[in-house]
């Protein structure tokens, strides 16, 4: 997909990415790891990261925030919606191009991959909401037979009853 650009032939963005939990050592662990993730993509080139030193929330102690500003280049926009998919940053900011000039073909492509991906998360949701009704359902039948271990030990005593009776 080619796009016109005006004086450079790469995208440069900038991607914050968010970590919450514990230990707070762990989430600069997990913040350098996304960012080599990041720079490892095909085609995707880390310009500069930052870490920020992880802070302890006020309204939740012994839970910590940090987040990394990661600088990267591309060389096509869709480059930066997968990523975008992939890593799930809070925020992004393209930096350069100034200005872009798409033709249809390369908008359509951008927002085909767009499509696709999220027709993807839909049936992933689809396929948890089937598994959620099972679920559901296993755990109600499980209660109803605590709630009447009775009924159950019945059932087993006339299933143990129809076999003697066939028996003889």
């Amino acid at each position: 997909m080619s796009l016109s650009r005006k004086n450079t032939d790469e995208f440069r963005a900038v991607l914050i990415l968010q970590a919450l939990g514990f230990p707070k050592e762990h989430l600069v662990g997990t913040l350098n790891d996304l960012a080599q993730k990041i720079s490892s993509e095909e085609g995707v080139y880390l310009v500069e990261k930052k870490i920020n030193e992880p802070k302890e929330l006020e309204e939740k102690k012994g839970y910590f925030l940090s987040y990394a500003e990661i600088e990267i280049t591309f060389k096509e926009p869709n480059q930066l919606i997968i990523l975008m998919f992939k890593y799930m940053p809070a925020h992004v900011e393209l930096i350069s191009p100034e200005n872009l000039v798409l033709s249809n073909n390369n908008f359509s492509s951008m927002l085909n991959e767009l499509t696709r991906r999220l027709h993807g998360y839909e049936e992933l949701a689809r396929i948890f909401q089937v598994q959620k009704g099972m679920f559901e359902k296993k755990i109600k039948e499980l209660s109803d037979k605590k709630e009447n271990p009775l009924s159950e030990n019945s059932d087993k005593k006339t299933e143990k009853a129809s076999k003697k009776k066939n028996k003889k």
